[in-house]
């Protein structure tokens, strides 16, 4: 049987009222200062209202900013204030494309800010301007006054805000310093910033050592691959993934990852990281006294939310994160969260969760927003996507795409020739899907997975155990519909 990712605790019910935000004095200019530099002093900006604010510069936020101006509610109103130092982008292109080799044509800004991965225009600094949204870089939030109603940044700016929306994301699980964790060589991706100097590294690499078999570990060793460099991912699990693969699924990538040079070392845990005469990493020493050579190393050991400062708004000690409702509404009128920061109620699986994806980052901020400018109403109901792209670099054997819908639980039924496509289905005791994974879909295969996993039709278990194919086993699925 496996378990589900998502981790549930009894929900708190909020207030149904919805709360106003409240509007700045009107000015007789036409439109405020577009982009204001975060060092910019702090006199500038004492005690100046701001109708709407987004903290945080990431997928969520610049989605978010995109709905406000649908709504026309953005001219004039609306502030983001981040600690990137660049206008919000689509944050998975940095463990994908953003590392292949310079000659396989890597991702590069402004390439990927958002709304693009949605199918939307690039929005770059210049569309914030052109819609008179006003953006305080590299400037985080390090106070906030809930009674008054006034943030405070790092640089000392105060900005008195209507309505707050929290968007701050998540931040890399990092090793102790005392343990080798910030020595030079050792890498955490979370920004461009961050992807910039892993690239630096790789340049010069010829032993990396990636610690973590998850999402980042699996996606930045692919990455590695393309550079030809001697790769080893590290891990204390049995498998790859445990999270979401399959003992057999996590074998087939495993396979697949050693086909392009890269090696295993599992059920394992790390002692220290240790450098050279040059102060750069060296070594990775590991608890059952085995060394490891390596000049880079990548620690994708997991993320945690960013919740300092708004602890006063109320936290999930389960999920983590700040808790909100289905509406995206925090215990305090008029503040929200959204995105990987969001503790939520999983309306489909009856549970709370927080999601660290760009899907729920994109969905969270468009539901909020129109609930804040509008008389939406309707519970949040999302339903948890993931997927992974990887080896798709120019010159590589087999390029890699899955996806995944639903929830993990249940009993497991694979069907496939993983050279071709494979799929796995997860079946509670009724025989109803509630999972479902796919390598390799075509876009028809890929659009009917939602479906299926909403839906959680009753199907043939026998029928599905004896399908041939991928093709086969889709269509008994989806035959029951």
């Amino acid at each position: 049987m496996s378990t589900s990712p998502f981790s549930s605790c009894a929900f708190q019910q909020r207030a149904s009222s919805r709360w106003p935000s409240r509007r700045p004095p009107s000015t007789a200019t036409s439109r405020r200062s577009l982009v204001v530099a975060a060092a910019a002093a702090a006199s500038n900006f004492a005690n100046e209202n701001r109708e709407y604010v987004i903290v945080g510069g990431g997928n969520a936020a610049g989605y978010a900013a995109r709905t406000f101006v649908e709504h026309g509610m953005a001219d004039g109103r609306l502030c983001i204030v981040s600690k990137e130092a660049v206008a919000p982008y689509e944050r998975p292109a940095l463990t994908k494309g953003y590392l292949f080799p310079l000659d396989k044509k890597p991702s590069r800004l402004p390439g990927f800010h958002t709304c693009v991965g949605a199918g939307d225009e690039r929005h770059t600094s210049e569309w914030y301007k052109e819609h008179g949204i006003e953006v305080l870089y590299e400037d985080p939030v390090a106070a906030i006054d809930t009674q008054n109603q006034i943030l405070t940044t790092s640089s000392g700016n105060h900005l008195k805000y209507g309505s707050l929306i929290i968007s701050t994301g998540c931040a890399a699980v990092r090793f102790p310093e005392n343990i080798g964790g910030n020595l030079p060589g050792v890498h955490y991706i979370r920004d461009v910033a961050d992807a910039d100097s892993l690239v630096s590294s790789l340049e010069k690499a010829k032993k990396v050592v990636v610690i973590g078999g998850g999402y980042i570990g699996m996606e930045v060793a692919a990455a590695a691959a393309g550079w030809n460099l001697d790769t080893t991912i590290i891990f204390p699990d049995d498998h790859i993934m445990p999270r979401l693969f399959t003992p057999s699924l996590a074998r087939r990538y495993e396979e697949l990852y050693q086909k392009n040079g890269i090696k295993f070392i599992k059920g394992v845990l790390i002692d220290k990281l240790e450098g050279g005469t040059d102060g750069r990493v060296a070594t990775v020493l590991l608890r059952n006294g085995s060394i490891i050579e390596a000049d880079t190393v990548i620690v994708g050991i997991g993320a945690k939310p960013v919740v300092s400062p708004f602890e006063a708004v109320g936290l999930n000690k389960k999920v983590g994160g700040i808790q909100v409702d289905s509406l995206f509404r925090t215990s305090i009128p008029g503040i929200f969260a959204i995105g990987d920061v969001a503790a939520f109620p999983l309306k489909i699986y009856d549970r709370m969760a927080r999601v660290e994806h760009v899907d729920h980052a994109r969905k969270s901020a468009q539901h909020c927003v129109r609930t804040l400018l509008t008389a939406h109403t309707q519970p949040y109901d999302y339903l948890p996507f993931f997927y992974s792209r990887v080896f798709e670099y120019e010159g590589s054997s087999r390029k890699i795409w899955w996806q995944f819908y639903g929830d993990n639980v249940g009993d497991t039924i694979e069907v496939g020739d993983f050279d071709l496509k494979v799929a796995t289905f997860w079946l509670n005791s009724e025989s109803r899907v509630k999972g479902i994974f796919l390598e390799s879909g075509s876009p028809e295969e890929f659009a009917l997975l939602p479906k299926l996993a909403k839906s959680q039709p009753v199907v043939d278990r026998a029928k599905l155990q004896g399908a041939s194919s991928v093709e086969e086993a889709l269509e008994i699925a989806s035959s029951s519909l």
